[in-house]
């Protein structure tokens, strides 16, 4: 009996057994998701004669049938040999104008250099491995932009006195703002330096109505009320200065964050005015692709910074902060962009102080930056209300004051939080620079219509060619932006699955 019970029993490991075929291999793929149940399979069948027939006309209409070579129309007309496709010969002779507009062609390799730098410095900055993050990051934010405004612009562009004065009174609203972000500087400073600035925004505004002589100063001309508000707005810099000295942290650290807007303000003016030799391309020759670059861009830099101070304002415990935010959001959130462009395109000029001029391009980026700017607002505020509680606790019973808590601790989190809805916003920001052609710029969309109008290349497939190709180029960069979303997302997913 014992020899027989010994004689079942397993002496080494057995091998698992295969799956059933049923279940394993390509056919049981396609079974289980595509052909489960009859109405799959009648899903299946339809949808994919569809895609077959879709596929098979546009390959026959983008290659096939197309015509990639040509002087003129001539090449892209339908003629003995049938139909014709897609007319990329159009393409091919317009393509300088669509990225560069009517930008000089002599002056085109400074659109290709500052292509060239922006790419350097990007690529690098996206890589999260890559050495220098801080170094790069400055050269972008800081030196990249006057490196840009010179290349395409030339340099050189005369400043009144009305602009340097409105320039340093913005520079001094933010350093008494930053200077304001430590809980131990001096505020009856601060409140001094907030009056001077009010005051010396209010004088340059009254320079519209008021006559004055005018006088030269460090080579500016300026009228004697904009000078005043000048020396208005240097005394605020430095009230907000003095109420910093006393206070906790290290006084070189205070005084250089509250000295760096100013020094930035005078390094841009200096740049403006400086001459370097290089012939001025004004902005109405402007236009494509780089147009289309130059609005997203610095719509897409300034809405961020914009979005997420809006975003404290409105969670902010001063009524009037808050109102403030609400109301600018709300206006701006419910008003088409088209509204909005025309708006700045002929409201801002009457708003502006006396010698302060926007050509129509400034005037556009700034309806642009703010209208984004409301959007992203509310992107961030989501995120920071998805922060609990103890982290703003936490960060209290560290000592950290109110900026340092935000900077160091809540967003970082909170952005982190909503990549997607960031990077949605920035994909609605590139493709709505489109409508920019509504106020008579060119951007990619409009050099492509502009071209429809050319009589050298009026066929019945110009019109379609060139719109799919603009779609086609938007669509690169809205798919770039997407992907480098999803990338990111995966890298900072911790600590939220389980």
């Amino acid at each position: 009996m014992e020899e027989q019970v010994a004689a079942y029993v397993a002496r080494e490991q057995k091998q698992p057994l295969p799956p059933p075929p049923s279940e394993f291999g390509t056919v049981a793929t396609l079974r289980k998701n595509l052909f489960a149940t009859p109405f799959d399979t009648i899903i299946t069948i339809v949808l994919g004669l569809f895609t077959a027939w879709a596929v098979w006309r546009l390959v026959q209409w983008g290659f096939a049938t197309a015509v990639f070579t040509g002087e003129n129309r001539e090449a892209c007309l339908a003629g003995e040999g049938g139909a014709v496709g897609a007319c990329w010969a159009f393409v091919h002779a317009k393509l300088g104008q669509f990225v560069y507009g009517l930008y000089p062609l002599d002056q085109r390799w400074r659109v290709d250099l500052l292509f060239a730098l922006l790419a350097v410095l990007m690529v690098p900055l996206a890589i999260p491995t890559a050495p220098y993050k801080r170094l790069n990051a400055i050269l972008l934010v800081l030196v990249f932009p006057f490196v840009a405004l010179v290349l395409l612009t030339g340099g050189n562009i005369g400043l009144s006195g009305g602009w340097v004065a409105f320039l340093f009174i913005i520079a001094a609203f933010i350093s008494s703002a930053l200077a304001a972000g430590n809980v131990t500087a001096s505020a009856k400073l601060l409140k001094v330096a907030n009056g001077l600035a009010l005051v010396g925004l209010l004088v340059l505004l009254a320079a519209n109505v008021v006559a004055s002589g005018r006088v030269t100063f460090l080579d500016f001309r300026f009228s004697m009320l904009s000078l005043f508000a000048f020396f208005l707005a240097l005394g605020s810099i430095g009230a907000s200065v003095l109420s910093s000295l006393g206070a906790r942290e290290p006084r070189h650290a205070g005084v250089l964050r509250i000295l760096l807007p100013p020094l930035v303000t005078a390094v841009l003016i200096a740049v403006l005015a400086a001459d370097f030799g290089l012939q001025h391309v004004p902005t109405n020759l402007w236009g494509g692709l780089m147009l289309t670059l130059v609005v997203a861009l610095t719509g897409i830099a300034a809405s961020l910074p914009v979005g997420i101070l809006l975003a404290l304002g409105r969670r902010s415990h001063l009524p009037a902060v808050r109102l403030f935010s609400i109301i600018f959001i709300e206006f701006w959130r419910g008003v088409p962009l088209i509204t909005v462009l025309f708006m700045s395109t002929f409201m801002i000029p009457l708003l502006l102080p006396e010698g302060v001029t926007f050509n129509q391009l400034l005037r556009a980026l700034i309806g642009v930056a703010i209208f984004s700017a409301a959007y992203m607002a509310e992107v961030i505020r989501g995120g920071l209300q998805a922060i609990p509680k103890g982290q703003y606790e936490g960060a209290q019973a560290l000592g950290l004051g109110y900026w340092q808590m935000m900077r160091l601790i809540i967003m970082p989190q909170a952005i982190k939080l909503v990549i997607p809805g960031i990077v949605n916003t920035f994909i609605g920001l590139f493709k709505d620079t489109s409508l920019v052609y509504i106020i008579g710029l060119a951007d990619l969309l409009g050099t492509v219509r502009r071209g429809f109008s050319d009589p050298n290349w009026i066929t019945p497939t110009t019109a379609a060619t060139g719109l799919v190709f603009a779609g086609f180029v938007y669509w690169i960069f809205c798919f770039g932006m997407s992907r480098y979303s999803m990338f990111m997302e995966r890298r900072f997913d911790t600590g939220h699955k389980r």
